[in-house]
């Protein structure tokens, strides 16, 4: 399958304003579906590329509402559903409006694509599903194990796609990236809040654990994971894992983006961002063979010589005075 047109929804954050600038580049037409809001604000795709501003559509509107939803999918071939919350400590401070969000809204994607037609649906899962990993590789019979309520809800959506599939022999697949990392990243995550105080000129990180290992995907890869993901027929009614095949520990990490940025840095534990401790997910290294079987995928930002590529461009974005105005690097948010 070649998809004409595309809806990505969650375009305006920062995996999806990438994808949506990388099909815009491949000739597909796409709409971009945005989070509401009072100001207009299309979030990322507001700052999109020259040859990519103005060759796409945009609804702003809300996964958890089914008539908007649907609305902002007729005439499309493929939804490459990625709304979500993502944060996992505001999980813990909210968890109904994360049930909300990413199991009703999935839901009302799928109930929508069933209405249409639509040919193809890819919803985007996260290696948070696994939880610390029982072996290594991980690959995608690895026991389920939610380990925050942020897990919990995408487990739940994942298993609404692939019942739909069952069901309705719906033509959705669940695709699980782990831990994507680049410029436009939400400060939430470990490496750009690492980034974003260096950039700020603050030589003491404040971090939680430095213990847990991650394998870190860059947001090129993971978006050309989706892309490869819908036009693979094979890959229907699967999940299936897109990775690094590179494992690092956080306390690694950043050693890797101080040396990347050409400084010294001392971490400092802060309290308020360590998860309870039966809640943090030690381990994660993704086995990647699946995608390569089915649709050929592979990271061109792989091991750490990839890693390291990818963390110098990351720093680079950041080190823009024009970009880092958009982080408070000295505020701890969930």
């Amino acid at each position: 399958m070649c998809a004409q047109k595309v809806l990505v929804t969650g375009a305006d954050g920062f995996i999806g304003s990438h994808l949506t600038e990388m099909l815009v580049r491949d000739g597909v037409e796409v709409r971009a579906f945005v989070m509401y809001n009072s100001a207009n604000s299309w979030g990322w795709l507001d700052h999109a590329p020259s040859d990519v501003a103005g060759h796409f559509d945009v609804v702003a509107g809300d996964v958890r509402d089914p008539n908007g939803i649907a609305e902002a999918m007729e005439g499309m071939d493929t939804v490459l559903h990625l709304a979500a919350l993502i944060a996992i400590p505001f999980s813990y401070h909210s968890p109904d409006v994360y049930v909300q969000t990413n199991v009703t809204g999935t839901l009302n994607v799928l109930q929508a694509a069933r209405r249409l037609g639509t040919a193809r649906v890819v919803c985007t899962s996260t290696s948070e599903t696994y939880g610390t990993a029982q072996f290594v590789p991980i690959t995608e019979e690895h026991p389920l194990n939610a380990q925050s309520p942020y897990a919990a809800t995408k487990i739940g959506a994942d298993q609404m796609a692939l019942s739909f599939h069952r069901s309705f022999e719906m033509p959705v697949a669940v695709l699980r990236p782990f831990n994507t990392f680049g410029p436009r990243q939400s400060a939430r995550a470990v490496i750009p809040t690492i980034i974003s105080q260096i950039a700020s000129g603050s030589r003491r990180i404040k971090l939680g654990s430095l213990t847990p290992t991650r394998d870190f995907t860059f947001v090129r890869d993971t978006a050309r994971g989706f892309i490869q993901t819908m036009n693979c027929d094979a890959a229907i009614g699967q999940v299936t894992n897109i990775g690094s095949g590179f494992e690092i520990s956080i306390g690694d990490t950043v050693n890797a983006i101080a040396e990347a940025m050409g400084v010294q840095v001392e971490v400092v534990q802060d309290e308020a961002r360590l998860r309870p401790q039966a809640s943090e997910v030690e381990r994660l290294f993704a086995g990647t063979a699946k995608a390569e079987k089915l649709f050929g995928w592979s990271p061109e930002f792989g091991g750490r010589d990839g890693f390291v590529r990818g963390l110098a461009e990351t720093a680079e974005w950041f080190q823009n005075p024009t970009n880092l105005a958009a982080y408070k690097s000295d505020r701890y948010n969930l």
